[in-house]
């Protein structure tokens, strides 16, 4: 059966559609030879495929949903140019490789999906549906003068951004801790959002996407999803 290349590319690759459509935008993705377009079509078992001029692996049998305790230090990347070390040796004991679904700095830490379904991995990032990823956010600075920037109408990046639920944790003299919870997924939100407050991060935790949550899951551990959680993932709000 003939479907978009992208999604081949993405079910095949473990990674997002649109990962795989910037492969296609940059000509790195040829069948049989030739550069392919977006918009093009193939026969999803076909072997002339190829990115980078190496053929696609063939198809998972079965699909992994993972969540991973993410420690610090460690690149929310499959590999590294700059030696560093990533999430993919953590899931190493995997019989496929699963790619991560968004992303947290390498400063950051705590509750990472990975997945090897193309499909599952694209609905989740995608903005409309809109997951809920709470925060556990240690900070230095005038908590009253921060809450009061964090409620209030914030722009990133040129673009307005929902307004968080914050609550107070633990208040220490200097700073505190803090939950956030926000929706969107920007490049470094929510240290960027304390600083625009005038609040200095020194520690921060992903706690929970949506209704998956850290809970006790060791640093560096990880375990499948279950039923119930990737179903939710997947619905809209």
């Amino acid at each position: 059966m003939e479907e978009r290349i992208q999604k081949i590319i993405a079910q095949r690759g473990g990674m997002s559609r649109r990962a795989a459509e910037k492969l296609i935008a940059d000509g790195l993705v040829t069948l049989d030879g030739a550069a392919v377009s977006l918009g093009d079509k193939a026969d999803s078992d076909t072997d002339g495929l190829a990115v980078r001029g190496e053929g696609l692996p063939p198809a998972p049998e079965k699909k992994y949903y993972i969540a991973l305790n993410k420690p610090l230090g460690y690149v929310t990347t499959m590999s590294d140019e700059r030696g560093r070390r990533t999430v993919a040796e953590l899931v190493s004991d995997l019989p496929c490789r699963v790619y991560p679904v968004g992303r947290l700095d390498v400063d950051s830490e705590g509750l990472l999906l990975m997945t090897n379904d193309g499909d599952f991995a694209n609905t989740v990032a995608h903005p409309s549906f809109e997951k809920d990823k709470t925060y556990r956010v240690s900070v230095n600075g005038d908590l009253r003068t921060g809450l009061r920037a964090l409620r209030a109408p914030m722009e990133l990046d040129g673009v307005r951004l929902g307004i968080p639920a914050v609550t107070v944790v633990k208040e220490t003299r200097g700073g505190g801790t803090l939950e956030l919870v926000i929706h969107e997924g920007r490049n470094r939100q929510v240290r960027r959002m304390c600083a625009a407050a005038g609040l200095q991060v020194t520690a921060l935790t992903r706690i929970s996407v949506g209704q998956v949550r850290l809970g006790r899951l060791k640093s560096g551990g990880w375990r499948n999803l279950t039923r119930d959680e990737v179903a939710a993932l997947l619905c809209k709000k």
